[in-house]
């Protein structure tokens, strides 16, 4: 099973979050990516795009699937990861930082608090 970070929250969708000043930096878990296989696109919302916790804001496709991709917080996108238009692979090749998605200011700041700990994700795994 692929490491999952301790310090971020994740979603039952397979996002990952993390607390950066009053923003949310968002991206797939590991564990999603392998699933997907190689990625080859990632459609992205524009900035100033607002997003819905729960609800798509992107889509994300490999050589094996297309999937949507479920924001983990509502809020405003207020920046977006534009590296992945030309190399959506970084996805693949470091989930957890430079294929990040999207940074979203959120409209409750304690939305983050209510997502899933690395504890609970690992267990969400296991359990599927």
């Amino acid at each position: 099973m692929s490491e999952i970070p301790k310090d971020l929250r994740y979603t039952k969708d397979h996002e990952w979050a993390r607390k950066a000043g009053g923003v949310v930096q968002v991206g797939v878990t590991a564990h999603a990516q392998e699933a997907l296989g190689d990625v080859v696109y990632v459609e992205l919302p524009k900035l100033g795009a607002p997003v819905t916790a729960g609800k798509p804001f992107g889509v994300i496709e490999s050589t094996k699937a297309v999937s949507e991709l479920f924001a983990p917080v509502s809020g405003k996108v207020v920046k977006v990861n534009d590296d992945l238009t030309d190399s959506p692979q970084t996805v693949n090749q470091d989930p957890y930082g430079k294929g990040w998605l999207v940074e979203v200011e959120p409209s409750d700041q304690k939305a983050y608090d209510g997502l899933l700990s690395a504890q609970d994700y690992e267990q969400l795994i296991k359990d599927a």
